[in-house]
């Protein structure tokens, strides 16, 4: 039974499977994240790189796990907003939601400033050091993204299929190349994927936090799910695909990177350690290949970022716990267009004030670090929301046991043990960005609250409560605006 289009709301059925795995990739955003972060992860645990993207890869997993399961039982745009609010606490799933909308706005800002760079240096590299150069080029490519979401998603899919299938292939070939590289300085050895290569927790939290970065994103196909085909299974699936494809893609690179470069000499390139790679790889042609591959990514995630946003203040607007304006939907393109203005004009002021913090280094790095502080805020419920929500059935089967309890649980205390550690590592204005902008959030959470939101009095998410009516039925009213049953959702893949 095809899903009715919902009048004033999201244009459903829209997006495939397949869709759902690129746009887990594209919001990963794997070039961009090895160019902004590879120098920084080794400069923090030099041959300890692999082991922290493996072991903080492990707990990411169950997360996408958590969200897979979640997903079954609740098709809603807000994702850990809803999911969060419905199984712990409504102040939780609100605060989760608006973790999820700062540290995307956060990077919407600090993405653009790469993306500008990257831009600039096809032409010069000492235009791409130029901040308000770098910005004013990379609010250029925000507000064309910006326009290609208010379009449509259907455009936006077409869009994220190109850059991202290009990136995707510069980076294998590329991944390969360091590998087959004649004259590496540390022969690899799989005790670089081994624990022990931490020589303290300081280490391995500094380490891991950086290695969540990389990841983050990929979620985005659960904010997408109402405008999904199969709505309840393949945002979840295409999420846990994206991770692994991502995955490999990381660790072919960082352990390439490691095998070729000396950790002072990834120190002393920083700046552009990917593109001095290619070039001595592929002389003329090779850095501008990769300065390639990090624009792509850039502008890819800026697209996927805007999206997590705009349909998570649209799930808030469509609850009213802030303000129902956000929660319009363009008549003809039924996207969020109110929430997408919303976000493109404060995303502009941003740019602005960020040129206040210096360089772009000196950007990224804050931006690293306050975005690592929120993703384990919303990650770590999610991770708990799963297994409170799947109690009772969580013994009914091995796999319900394993991947909507013990993994998604082993993520969350992961995500959350990791906030802890990380908080007096990191400078004042990193800490006031996270967890300052966070706080903002209680302002209109009580606000709403106070005018009787039915968001805050929620219809507890339940997956024993949800089994028996479909087995009565042969569907489940839990998913979000749905009139099509969905497939049995407690069984596995």
């Amino acid at each position: 039974m095809a899903r009715p289009q919902q009048v004033g709301g999201l244009r459903g059925d829209v997006l495939s499977s397949s869709d759902m795995v690129v746009m887990a990739v594209a919001g990963s955003a794997p070039a961009y994240s090895l160019a902004a972060t590879t120098a920084v992860l080794v400069a923090a645990g030099g041959l300890a790189s692999p082991a922290a993207l493996m072991w903080c890869g492990i707990p990411m997993v169950g997360i996408t796990w958590a969200f897979n399961y979640l997903g079954r039982l609740d098709v809603n745009a807000g994702a850990s907003y809803s999911w969060v609010g419905r199984a712990l606490h409504p102040a939780l799933g609100f605060l989760s939601g608006w973790s999820l909308i700062v540290s995307a706005t956060i990077f919407m800002v600090a993405g653009s400033l790469p993306a500008g760079a990257a831009t600039l240096s096809f032409f010069s590299e000492d235009a791409a050091k130029n901040s308000a150069l770098a910005t004013a080029v990379g609010a250029a490519w925000f507000l064309l993204m910006a326009g290609l979401v208010i379009r449509g998603i259907r455009i936006t899919a077409r869009a994220q299929w190109i850059m991202t299938g290009i990136e995707v292939v510069i980076l294998a070939v590329f991944g390969t190349a360091l590998w087959l590289h004649p004259a590496p300085v540390a022969a690899f050895d799989w005790s670089w994927l081994g624990f022990e290569r931490f020589s303290d927790l300081h280490t391995f939290a500094s380490t891991a936090t950086i290695a969540a970065f990389f990841f983050w994103g990929w979620d985005v196909t659960a904010n997408l799910s109402e405008e999904t085909r199969n709505s309840s299974r393949m945002p979840g699936l295409g999420g846990l695909l994206g991770v692994l494809l991502v995955f490999g893609l990381l660790e072919l690179i960082v352990v390439g990177v490691s095998r070729v470069m000396a950790a002072a000499e990834i120190e002393a390139n920083s700046d552009n350690l990917l593109t001095v790679l290619a070039d001595e790889m592929w002389p003329r042609w090779g850095g501008k290949l990769l300065i390639l591959a990090v624009l792509l990514s850039t502008v890819a995630t800026l697209e996927t970022a805007l999206l997590q946003v705009t349909r998570s203040l649209f799930a808030m607007g469509r609850d009213e716990t802030i303000p129902p304006a956000f929660g319009a939907a363009h008549r003809r393109w039924q996207t969020p267009w109110v929430a997408t203005l919303a976000v493109t004009g404060c995303a502009l002021v941003l740019f602005v004030a960020s040129n206040l913090l210096g360089s772009v280094t000196t950007i990224m790095d804050h931006a690293v670090g306050a975005i690592g502080l929120q993703i384990c805020i919303y990650y770590g419920l999610a991770g708990l929301a799963v297994v409170v929500a799947y109690r009772k059935l969580l013994l009914k089967s091995l796999g319900n046991a394993i991947f909507a309890g013990l993994w998604p649980l082993l993520g969350s205390a992961f995500m959350l043990w990791i906030f802890v550690l990380t908080i007096p590592t990191l400078d004042g204005i990193t800490i006031a960005i996270g967890l300052g902008s966070i706080a903002v959030g209680v302002v209109p959470m009580a606000f709403y609250w106070r005018r009787g939101s039915a968001y805050f009095r929620p219809n507890h998410l339940d997956a024993a409560k949800a089994v028996e009516v479909e087995a009565a039925y042969g569907y489940t009213p839990a998913t979000h605006n749905s009139a099509e049953p969905p497939d049995t959702f407690h069984t596995l893949l």
